[in-house]
């Protein structure tokens, strides 16, 4: 059974103001978005994220992509572990540089939902299915 995995079953509970919960349900939208197993992506996003506790913008662009692909593959997130690596940096890089490391600034820099999620797609490795996911449980308390 390959049911849908919502934010709610990784322990995360989203609001408007709180960056810290919108940044990890970014951070799990993004693994999903792969074509990967869902459970094999939850346990990724509880290696990095919880395990790790590389929660926060700043903390993930501290790590090195070795260290990345050593969480993913951890997971058993192998089949695209150097490309998601690399990828996640560049996602929490872009992030704090574009934007202070808020997913809320993102949101207060975009007019409406399209724009807002134009600018996801702009970070490197998010496509409309990492939108997808992210949108279905945060577009209620973002928008």
């Amino acid at each position: 059974m390959n049911a849908t995995i919502g934010s709610a079953d990784l322990n995360i509970h989203l609001a408007a103001d709180d960056d810290h919960a919108l940044f990890k349900w970014l951070v799990a939208s993004f693994l999903m978005g792969k074509r990967i197993q869902g459970e094999i992506a939850a346990d990724a996003y509880r290696v990095i994220v919880e395990k790790h506790q590389r929660d926060t913008s700043r903390k993930l662009a501290s790590c090195t992509h070795r260290e990345l692909v050593k969480m993913l593959g951890e997971a058993r997130y192998t089949r695209y572990d150097e490309s998601t690596a690399e990828r996640l940096l560049k996602l929490s890089e872009k992030l704090n540089a574009e934007y202070a490391g808020k997913v809320t600034h993102v949101r207060k820099l975009s007019e409406n939902k399209a724009e807002f999620e134009k600018r996801l797609k702009a970070f490197e490795g998010v496509g409309p299915k990492t939108v997808e996911i992210f949108m279905r449980d945060a577009a209620g308390v973002l928008f």
